[in-house]
């Protein structure tokens, strides 16, 4: 039970696996006020940058679940270089279906919906350990503008247009599920950039330092065709936010 290596050699330096930058994650956690000691459970916690900076910067305590050893073991390293192991911890595993021993005052899915096999399924997964009156996190995609044709849909990532909302979409969706949207961080083009940028230059590290390596040349075929399809569709057409809900 891990992410394929593909993943973690993409990713080997973020410490957010989505696009959203630290400045924009920081500004997020002030903007909810959570109050000191405030529990939390996030489920694909990655390498643990939210859980720990803020519990550093919040006195949040809490839980992440991350299916990648090497994402779970950088979390729990992360924890103490921040000081912040007694409040925080990482456990590795299946997020998909895992709830809370206890009510918990933050619950959150950042990026990775499949686990509840979309937005809906996440929403009600994560209301399982969420008390009542508490803040819900949920990361996703939304289409900037409709992609003209099926190209520019796989081209960022998806099978099919309704994979994916727009921005009104899914505040719309959020509604029907019953919940208030409180607050709100969106990537821009400048965090895109940041996010997909920093992957080719692990890439290419990667792969001056294994050039024997069995995934070389699918990592050499990434590299060469990545840059042009990040810059011709997804970061025309792809949006993506965090979005803080409570329950209507």
């Amino acid at each position: 039970m891990d992410l394929p290596r593909s993943f973690t050699i993409r990713e080997s330096s973020h410490r957010i696996h989505n696009p959203l930058t630290s400045e924009k994650l920081a500004a997020f956690g002030r903007a909810l006020a959570l109050p000191p000691g405030a529990t939390a459970l996030d489920l694909a916690s990655g390498s643990g940058e939210l859980l720990c900076t803020w519990a550093r910067d919040h006195r949040l305590t809490g839980t992440g679940v991350d299916i990648s050893t090497a994402f779970t073991a950088r979390a729990q390293a992360r924890a103490a270089e921040l000081g912040v192991g007694g409040l925080v911890r990482f456990v590795h595993g299946d997020a998909a279906g895992h709830v809370a021993e206890r009510p918990v005052d933050l619950a959150s899915c950042v990026g990775a919906t499949w686990i509840g096999g979309g937005v809906a399924g996440t929403v009600e997964l994560l209301a399982r350990s969420l008390r009542p009156g508490g803040l819900m996190l949920i990361g996703e995609p939304f289409w900037l503008r409709t992609p003209p044709d099926q190209v520019t849909v796989e081209s960022c990532h998806a099978s099919d247009v309704s994979d994916f909302l727009s921005l009104p979409g899914l505040l719309g969706h959020f509604a029907e599920l019953g919940y208030d949207v409180v607050e709100m961080m969106l990537a821009d083009p400048d965090s895109w950039d940041r996010y997909r940028a920093a992957q080719w230059l692990n890439i290419r590290r990667w792969l001056d330092a294994n050039p024997g390596d069995e995934l070389a040349g699918e990592m050499r075929g990434e590299l060469t065709s990545e840059p042009l399809r990040y810059a011709r569709y997804e970061r025309e057409f792809l949006g993506w936010g965090v979005f803080a809900l409570m329950r209507r």
